[in-house]
């Protein structure tokens, strides 16, 4: 057990009941953040790598590097257009976030992290929630913040509700 996922004291971040939008948002998306820090914590490597829903591939493990890899790329590469190229591929360029048989939990969970302390730096130094992200390299579609916030607070709660299921299976845990 390492640090970088045993979260079982973790408090998770509570949601604003008033406040302005950014707090609103940034609130939100901080508490799925936590949820899913807490559906991961105190289990071993091999649980997080463990692939209990078959056929599927999601695993706890996959799922941290996936979150990793969207907070990389709607914040580092959309909103602040930085040339941040994905974490874990294949040769061909494919993205293998879910391939973890030999995947390192405190690399993942640690690079999960790192992506989201960023994440909050880029939206906290942003003048409004209007500045727009950029697909690149077309810079063909843009998105604003606001939209890139809620559509996080969204990615989080799907997966949220995938390792609720991953988890249960693993260890009969269910809860928030």
């Amino acid at each position: 057990m390492t640090d970088a996922y045993d979260l079982a004291d973790a408090a998770r971040t509570e949601t604003p009941r008033f406040g302005d939008e950014r707090a609103t948002l940034t609130g939100f998306l901080d508490h799925q953040r936590d949820t899913f820090a807490m559906k991961c914590a105190g289990l071993t490597t091999e649980q997080l790598r463990a692939r209990p829903l078959l056929p599927s591939t999601l695993s706890l493990l996959g799922l941290a590097r996936h979150l990793a890899e969207i907070e990389r790329s709607w914040f580092r590469n959309t909103l602040a257009d930085e040339a941040c190229p994905g974490f874990w591929k294949h040769p061909d360029g494919s993205f293998a976030d879910f391939d973890v048989d030999d995947a390192d939990p405190d690399e993942a969970f640690t690079r999960w992290r790192r992506e989201c302390a960023h994440a909050r730096e880029l939206v906290a130094a942003a003048p409004s929630l209007d500045v727009p992200g950029y697909l690149r390299p077309s810079g063909e579609q843009s998105w604003s913040l606001r939209w890139i916030l809620v559509h996080m607070i969204e990615e989080y709660a799907r997966h949220n509700g995938h390792a609720d299921l991953l988890r249960e299976r693993l260890d009969g845990r269910t809860g928030e």
